[in-house]
């Protein structure tokens, strides 16, 4: 018997009904497409996008309003805001969805067939919060689907490795590999943790990540990398494993693997190629459940990138440039951890690094190696501080000193004394704005006249992700009433060519790099008046802004209007 010639043709509903009856396709291909759909054990919908092209956002469109399920548009939703390891990587990739925001006790996933209950009833069981689907481009899912994935699979390679083993004997590497040398990653110990550790690192340096951090929790192990200023799960090692990396790290950095009580200080340095080599700061923090090791990436690079790639607007760059130029005076660049001053304060040593300067620096740590620059590490531990390092300069016949922070009041009096005296000083002070920089100077002790007759410019300062030029597009949905509320005004709105996040295979989220926001204050004669007046923070930036110095906000919706940055980059490194 003919087994095919008796079978009865699918009943055609829901979506493959719809399709028939507006003629996208016939009800021979229809019923097809529900047969190999079946066989090859994929979605209907997957099927339709893949076999028969289909527009995948018209599918999503006829799912949508067929199943009463609400459509999204995932390239609009930023992956920062996912729920972190609620639903596991092999759960999403087996039904391809993808949760994407949590409102109590439910939590929403995005799948491209409604019609996938086994999805929805297998997360709520795993995860035991009641799930609710939202309808989303085939094809966009697809894409997202396989980027978060990617991420854990980049280094599963190496964990496999690693397991519950407990065949590693750290002792047998060479702890005088770094010692005051290069290290050499391929003459090293090659047992599995040493390979895991150099492929984080190398990983790292190959993103563009400016910090890496391992964290041992009761129950997991974490490995992030912050990219572009964000934090992002990069692997998941083993619990067990904890120790054992942080022992190989310690190794590395020259740290005392016997000591876990108190946080400790290292460095490493790795050489990439005969002419270029990238420093890594080195912290352990001891937590409840292990060592915390975070690790700054320092590349050499970053400092020879010249004052124009910076991100300075004309004017800011005029002034900068003006102040570097004068022989006396004090240059504070201001702003948190991770907002790019020591490469502003770098930049602008490079400016004056000439034969004709005798130039010093007191640094802790000394970040990035700077040829004909006179650095000293600070070493609080015999009794070289920064007040004594500028004491010794000030003996040295120096023209320009740069000091890595003021964090006290003996080092703040030294460096202004040095300002008053006929040397450029360059320092940073950890403050949000130009004129918190004043007042917290003052708050320190120092007299207002010395602030006033010293200080000559001020940089405030924060990094922000730049657009990605290859796929980031005009931004039309945000009304102009709701742009002069974020503070843009209609001369500026005149020529903007405003632009949003997409994201591509170039690119993270739609953002590649980052660029710097500034707010450049030159403390000119009526601003040195308040300043001597003992004026608050408040008048002082009333009177920058009435002398025309642009704010932080200012400065991110002029770099907006260029379409260098977003709108929800400007939110999100500045306020009102």
């Amino acid at each position: 018997m003919n087994v095919e010639a008796t079978t009865k043709p699918a009943l055609l509903t829901g979506i493959s009904a719809r399709l028939v009856a507006d003629g996208v396709i016939t009800s021979e291909q229809a019923q097809t497409a529900i047969r190999e759909a079946s066989k090859k054990k994929i979605s209907l919908i997957s099927y339709l996008s893949q076999a028969l092209d289909i527009d995948s956002y018209e599918l999503a469109e006829i799912a949508s309003a067929e199943f009463g399920v609400p459509l999204l548009d995932l390239a609009a939703i930023d992956q920062r805001t996912f729920p972190d390891k609620l639903v596991s990587s092999a759960l999403m990739a087996k039904h391809q969805t993808v949760p994407i925001f949590r409102r109590g006790n439910r939590l929403f996933i995005a799948l491209a067939d409604p019609t996938s209950i086994a999805a929805l009833d297998e997360i709520k069981f795993a995860t035991g919060i009641s799930t609710e689907a939202v309808v989303v481009d085939e094809r966009v899912l697809a894409k997202l689907l396989a980027e978060l994935l990617d991420q854990q699979d980049s280094l599963n390679s190496e964990i496999d490795q690693l397991g519950e083993s407990t065949e590693f004997d750290l002792d047998i590497v060479d702890e005088n590999a770094n010692d005051a040398e290069d290290i050499d990653t391929s003459s090293i110990d090659d047992t599995p943790i040493v390979r895991f550790v150099n492929k984080v690192l190398l990983d790292a340096i190959k993103q563009g990540a400016s910090d890496i951090h391992f964290e041992p929790y009761e129950k997991d192990y974490r490995v992030r990398f912050r990219t572009d200023g964000i934090l992002r799960e990069v692997v998941k090692p083993p619990r067990t494993l904890a120790p054992r990396l942080a022992a190989r790290i310690k190794v590395m950095s020259q740290m005392d693997i016997s000591e876990r009580r108190i946080p400790q200080d290292g460095r490493i340095q790795m050489k990439l190629s005969k002419n270029r080599s990238i420093d890594f700061r080195v912290n352990t923090l001891p937590t409840m459940f292990g060592e915390k090791i975070v690790m700054r990436i320092l590349d050499p690079a970053s400092a020879q990138m010249g004052i124009d790639a910076l991100g300075y607007d004309d004017d800011q760059k005029q002034l900068f440039l003006e102040a570097l130029a004068k022989p006396q005076g004090m240059i504070l660049v201001t702003g948190p951890t991770g907002s790019g001053k020591t490469v502003s304060l770098y930049t602008g040593l490079s400016i004056l690094n000439t034969e004709e300067r005798n130039i010093s620096t007191a640094e802790d740590p000394v970040e990035i190696n700077m040829e004909g620059v006179n650095q000293v590490l600070v070493n609080n531990k015999v009794g070289l501080d920064f007040a004594e390092a500028l004491r010794s300069f000030l003996r040295q016949d120096p023209d320009v000193i740069m000091v890595g922070e003021i964090r006290d009041i003996e080092t703040a009096e030294i460096a202004i004394k040095a300002a008053q005296t006929g040397h450029l000083v360059l320092s940073t002070l950890h403050t949000n704005s130009a004129a918190e920089t004043i007042t917290r100077m003052m708050n320190m002790g120092v007299p207002a006249y010395n602030i006033a007759s010293s200080v000559s410019l001020i940089i405030a300062q924060r990094l922000a992700r730049r657009l990605c030029k290859q796929c980031s597009i005009p931004e039309t949905e945000v009304p102009h009433d709701a742009l002069m509320e974020l503070g843009f005004n209609d001369k500026m709105l005149e020529n903007a060519t405003i632009k949003r996040a997409v994201g591509c295979e170039t690119c993270k989220d739609g953002y590649r790099g980052r660029v710097g926001i500034y707010e450049v204050v030159k403390v000119t004669k009526s601003i040195a008046n308040l300043i001597m007046d003992g004026d608050n923070s408040i008048d002082l930036d009333k009177q920058a802004r009435h002398e025309g110095f642009a704010d932080l906000r200012l400065s991110a919706l002029r770099k907006a209007a260029q379409g260098l940055i977003s709108l929800e980059e400007v939110n999100r490194v500045t306020t009102d």
